[in-house]
């Protein structure tokens, strides 16, 4: 891998922050989906630290290679920001159970960790988390391009 992969650009910057923006947007329109009286304590502090890296890291790698590929890289990012989304969350969600004592094992712990990430994308079907996920790509990808081109 060249160096230059792993150098700061200001194209990384912005889909970084935008990407951590949608990832705040996103979890205020999850709240009221969830079930009343869920503890999301830094739910939201938590998706948008991973719409930082998954911007930085998945967007801003593929920006400054014209603008269908900044679009692409942009959903792409959006996808990655829900797959971690997911993830991160469920992971939490089992080990809370875990230190709970609801295990007899680690499958049982991982099997259970892949159910709750299956409810928790459940949730996430819902057109205005849709939308707006899909947008925020579009938006981040095309932004990113646009400031890869010009500063970068």
């Amino acid at each position: 891998m060249p160096l230059t992969d792993n150098m700061p650009t200001m194209g990384r910057l912005v889909a970084a922050v935008l990407l951590g923006a949608a990832g705040w947007l996103v979890s205020d329109l999850i709240r009221p989906l969830m079930p009343e009286g869920t503890d999301f304590g830094i739910f939201n502090f938590v998706n948008a630290g991973l719409g930082i890296l998954v911007g930085w890291r998945v967007v801003g790698k593929r920006l400054g290679r014209g603008y269908p590929n900044g679009l692409s890289a942009g959903l792409t990012g959006a996808v990655a920001l829900v797959f971690w989304g997911l993830f991160v969350q469920s992971l939490n969600e089992m080990l809370a159970m875990a230190l709970d004592r609801r295990f007899t094992g680690l499958m049982q712990a991982i099997n259970a960790m892949f159910k709750i990430m299956t409810e928790y994308a459940l949730v996430l079907v819902d057109a205005q988390v849709i939308g707006t996920l899909v947008i925020a790509g579009l938006v981040t990808g095309l932004i990113g391009e646009w400031v890869a081109r010009r500063w970068s």
